[in-house]
């Protein structure tokens, strides 16, 4: 077995969501829950079928988007694995679509931060063993930090 590390880079603006699955009409049904959830957003899924021709599937409302989730996710090769890039919107505004989607098995990543993925490659395939999402933490909010955050929060539109 060999262990590898495969990095993202998130676009300006955008987030990501990397998750598992176990069915080729994945990439369908993402697109449905996405688009169903926000008509605003703008996103590419990019999908590892892992049987059969094994090939990457994708869709998306932006080429761009759509392009770079299909080579991000040939790139970690990992079966029946998703990525979803993100624009106008936030993982938090489709979540709860995407993990009612029937062959969604689990949510690994939603960030924004650069992420790592760890992946085990053996004989018969990859898989994902786990991400490093951002950077390590460097202390404990203070009073200060308590209020920026808040601010923050209602900037964004999340809290009234």
């Amino acid at each position: 077995m060999e262990i590898k590390i495969v990095k993202i880079e998130v676009p300006e603006g955008c987030n990501l969501i990397l998750g598992q699955s176990h069915f080729i009409k994945t990439v369908e049904d993402l697109h449905e829950a996405i688009v169903n959830s926000s008509p605003i957003i703008k996103f590419g899924i990019g999908f590892c079928e892992s049987s059969g021709p094994c090939l990457v599937r994708h869709s998306g409302n932006d080429e761009q988007l759509r392009k770079l989730a299909a080579e991000k996710a040939l790139e970690i090769g990992c079966g029946h694995c998703f990525i979803i890039f993100l624009k106008n919107g936030y993982p938090i505004n489709v979540l709860n679509r995407i993990k009612e989607v029937p062959e969604v098995c689990n949510i690994i990543a939603a960030t924004a931060n650069p992420l790592q993925i760890i992946i085990a490659e053996t004989e018969q395939g990859r898989g994902i063993l786990g991400v490093v999402d951002g950077m390590k933490s460097k202390g404990i909010e203070g009073e200060e930090e308590i209020k920026d955050r808040k601010v923050f929060l209602r900037k964004i539109g999340y809290k009234l």
